[in-house]
């Protein structure tokens, strides 16, 4: 049970080393002159993100209330997150554990950006969506995990019982 924590605090270590590795290329590569690799599918773009997704803070708090409502946020987010792996890990299932790992993974990356610059750093541009970045992708996957394991879980009631029926 101990290598099982021991992995999924190596995906989550390996994952935020990953996004802040990108996030620098793309500071170095794409700011003032976008890439694009796929004409009207995918380019490559340097943004400096100081609200969170879509904007939605930005018309309800001023800039330094927004980085410390989204610095306090990511940090819960982290601690709580590591503190279900460690007092979980042995109950739950891989599904459930890889999905809070990759959350959790998520939200320190951007939380390092937050604290170390005051903004996050973006840089995958796809047509219709906002500019996101390694850390938002490990969210995003992480939650869709965790999504499926609830959805499953209540299809198939708890283990060893039958699901209920109308």
């Amino acid at each position: 049970m101990r290598l099982r924590l021991l992995l999924l605090i190596l995906l989550a270590l390996s994952l935020v080393g990953c996004d802040h590795a990108t996030k620098e290329f793309a500071l170095a590569q794409f700011r003032g002159s976008p890439l694009t690799l796929m004409s009207g599918v995918l380019t490559l773009t340097y943004t400096e993100n100081r609200d969170m997704a879509f904007g939605l803070l930005s018309h309800i708090l001023e800039a330094d209330a927004r980085l410390w409502l989204l610095t306090a946020a990511k940090s819960l987010a982290v601690v709580g997150g590591a503190a279900y792996l460690v007092l979980r890990h042995a109950r739950a299932s891989v599904r459930e554990l890889t999905g809070v790992s990759l959350v959790v993974a998520g939200a320190a990356g951007n939380l390092v950006d937050r604290i170390t610059r005051g903004y996050v750093i973006d840089f995958v541009q796809l047509p219709y969506w906002p500019v996101f970045n390694v850390a938002d992708m490990a969210i995003c996957v992480g939650y869709g995990l965790l999504f499926l394991g609830a959805v499953q879980q209540r299809t198939d009631g708890p283990a060893g019982t039958a699901p209920m029926t109308n």
